[in-house]
């Protein structure tokens, strides 16, 4: 695409979170148009349309991803159709804005990613925290040599999903915590550490057959450090947002890393010293989509990718194997 060409934008579903994700980011990203939506019910899709001020509406996912006029699809649906329809779309000459998990399992996700090679097209896991400033300084302080050698990183992730009914809590649909917002502690874990993780243990508790509503897993990485990953959609706790590394020289410690826009505390002790930081308002998603057009253009490339994508399913997969649990999807 040329710089002053407008990306098309096309929304698989009706989703809850397509307004937050990608609608509203794109009225402060000129570049961007979101363009269409599909739903399995054309009529939720006219509505969704109407609604959300996108002017037109398909009704099927497929007439979405075959019609010209549009240049990307985002494709919000359930876990178990991202690879199917991620595929499709690559197949069908559009790049691709995934949301995470990026797909069921790893091997889903290594199809996924040798499908965009073979396209020659875009395809983003759409962890957005990790295009806001606040995920950039973290990793400076890791690895700038403030904290001394990093022995132990953390990351909880600790939400209340109080619908037993949620698409989150099948098993059919590849729910579960870990795959919910524990594919977020995973994911910063990889990347502050800049390393794969073996899984040592692993324990989750259920919500239904083989469906995790906690999961809590203890990591090391090549070089001895170790590390932790808690994550949960109902437990005693019911909210935490927070991610740790410890060296030994200090400590860094973030309070709401994944939506620092809602809210953040980030806190850095060296000796007896701490200091806090501050970081800018604009949503992690303006910054993922911003990122993602210009991905798209030649211009950036983004963390994100569907390499990147491959290797946080293997440690997921991992995680439900270390726990006696099936992996999802199969």
């Amino acid at each position: 695409m040329s710089d002053d060409t407008t990306l098309r934008i096309g929304v698989l579903g009706a989703a809850r979170i397509a307004p937050m994700a990608v609608i509203r980011p794109a009225r402060a990203v000129p570049e961007v148009s979101v363009v269409s939506v599909a739903a399995r019910d054309p009529a939720r899709a006219r509505t969704f349309a109407q609604k959300q001020g996108i002017p037109r509406f398909h009704e099927t996912y497929d007439a979405l991803i075959q019609d010209p006029e549009i240049d990307a699809v985002y494709n919000p649906l359930p876990n178990s159709l991202h690879a199917e329809w991620s595929i499709r779309a690559l197949r069908a000459g559009k790049h691709v804005l995934c949301e995470k998990p990026l797909a069921s399992n790893a091997e889903e996700a290594r199809q996924m990613a040798a499908a965009a090679v073979e396209s020659g097209l875009v395809l983003i896991e759409a962890f957005h925290y990790r295009y806001h400033p606040l995920a950039a300084r973290m990793k400076q302080i890791v690895d700038g040599g403030e904290l001394g050698t990093i022995r132990h990183l953390e990351a909880h992730f600790r939400v209340p999903l109080l619908r037993p009914g949620d698409i989150r809590y099948r098993y059919d649909l590849a729910g579960g915590a870990t795959m919910d917002v524990g594919c977020y502690a995973v994911n910063v874990l990889r990347y502050l550490a800049g390393a794969e993780p073996t899984v040592t243990t692993a324990e989750a508790r259920l919500a239904s057959a083989q469906v995790d509503r906690f999961m809590r897993a203890e990591l090391r990485f090549p070089d001895g450090r170790t590390g932790r990953i808690v994550c949960s959609l109902f437990s005693w706790i019911l909210f935490r947002s927070r991610v740790i590394v410890r060296g030994d020289l200090g400590e860094l410690r973030v309070d709401g890393p994944f939506n620092p826009q809602l809210f953040h505390r980030f806190k850095v002790r060296v000796g007896g010293s701490v200091r806090s930081e501050r970081f800018p308002s604009e949503t992690t998603y303006t910054h993922q989509l911003r990122a993602f057009a210009k991905t798209v253009r030649g211009q950036a490339t983004m963390a994100t990718d569907a390499e990147d994508a491959v290797a946080n399913m293997r440690v997921i997969d991992a995680i439900y194997d270390k726990a006696g649990l099936k992996r999802r999807g199969t």
